[in-house]
C-alpha cells in the first residue's frame, strides 16, 4: 500500500475553523465525526480539523507545531481570499528564486504559507 498524507489541525472551534478554511483556501466540508472532527477536501491532501479545547492537548514530541505551504496560481488573489476569510499577513509579499511567497497566521495561531513558484520552482535554488 501506497502512504498517503493527511493533515490535522488542532482547533478551538470546529464550525469557525470550517469557516475560515473554506473561505481561505477554496476546499470544501467533507465527513464530519460529531463535534470533534471534520475532514476538508479539495486539496491533494485531505486536512482534518480536529476540535480541541487549551490545555487538552500537550505539544511535545508527537503533537509538533507544523505550518502548510500551499503552492497558488495566483498570489495576489490568493492573498486577497485568505485576508477576507480572516488571516493575518505576517510582513510582505517576497520575491525568492523560486517565486513570491506570502506568510500569514489563521485566526486560531496556525502559520501557513502561500507561494507562487517561477516554472523552475525549487530547482532554481542553487544547492
Amino acid at each position: 500500500m501506497e502512504a498517503r498524507l493527511i493533515v490535522n489541525i488542532d482547533v478551538p472551534d470546529l464550525n469557525s475553523a470550517t469557516a475560515f478554511y473554506t473561505a481561505a483556501f477554496g476546499v470544501r466540508s467533507g465527513r464530519r465525526i460529531g463535534n470533534a472532527a471534520l475532514e476538508l477536501r479539495g486539496l491533494p491532501s485531505p486536512i482534518w480539523l480536529l476540535a480541541t479545547t487549551a490545555g487538552n492537548r500537550t505539544y511535545d514530541r508527537h503533537w509538533t507545531p507544523v505550518h502548510l505551504d500551499l503552492a497558488v496560481d495566483d498570489l495576489d488573489a490568493a492573498k486577497a481570499r485568505a485576508e477576507a476569510a480572516g488571516a493575518r499577513m505576517e510582513g510582505d509579499v517576497r520575491s525568492e528564486a523560486f517565486g513570491r511567497i506570502a506568510t500569514f497566521a489563521d485566526p486560531f495561531g496556525h502559520g501557513f504559507c502561500l507561494i507562487e513558484f517561477t516554472a523552475e520552482g525549487y530547482d532554481a535554488i542553487d544547492a
